[in-house]
């Protein structure tokens, strides 16, 4: 078995994605299990705002660390597995990765698209941009599901994946140093 690594950047933004995905789908289960009324009455006006306007600057940011992600990816080599995977392995894989990358690019958007629709600022932590769009309540609800669904097929993924790199960890075949960081 070789040490074949990704590059420590690539490892760094993994983990670092790993951890933004993972807080932002906690805060979504959240505010869609107690909606915003919900969630005030618990933590109040403004904490619940700000819960929001967090969610909303995270999910920006692992927007644009997934586009610096692909970026590497396609700009790098991608370490062989020693010893290579099967063929069934290979394909759940790929599908897995594929499917990570599109839900962690297509789920920001269409939050930031639901925001702008229903007529709420565009934010990234202190910076705040008023929707450009007329707000249309009843379709912004309809795209707020969607960015809900696509979380939920998002944490499904992640579990998936997870559960991938438990087996591969157990097995200790070398699939986990490729992506680990010590």
């Amino acid at each position: 078995m070789t040490a074949n690594r990704y590059t420590f950047t690539q490892r760094f933004l993994h983990w670092v994605l790993a951890v933004l995905v993972l807080g932002l789908l906690f805060g979504g289960l959240t505010f869609g299990t107690l909606g915003y009324e919900g969630l005030s009455n618990l933590v109040g006006a403004e904490t619940a705002g700000k819960l929001f306007t967090y969610h909303k600057s995270i999910g920006v940011l692992v927007l644009l660390l997934t586009i610096l992600r692909l970026v590497l990816r396609v700009r790098g080599t991608t370490p062989p597995y020693d010893p290579p995977l099967s063929g069934v392995e290979r394909a759940v894989g790929g599908v897995t990765l594929l499917l990570l990358y599109l839900l962690s690019l297509g789920v920001p958007i269409g939050g930031m698209v639901a925001t702008a629709v229903s007529g709420y600022p565009l934010e990234f932590f202190t910076l705040s941009l008023q929707s450009p769009l007329t707000a249309n309540e009843a379709l912004g609800e309809t795209l707020f599901f969607y960015h809900g669904l696509g979380g939920l097929a998002l944490g499904l993924t992640v579990l998936l994946h997870m559960a991938a790199g438990i087996k591969h960890w157990r097995l200790k075949d070398g699939v986990m140093t490729r992506i680990s960081l010590p």
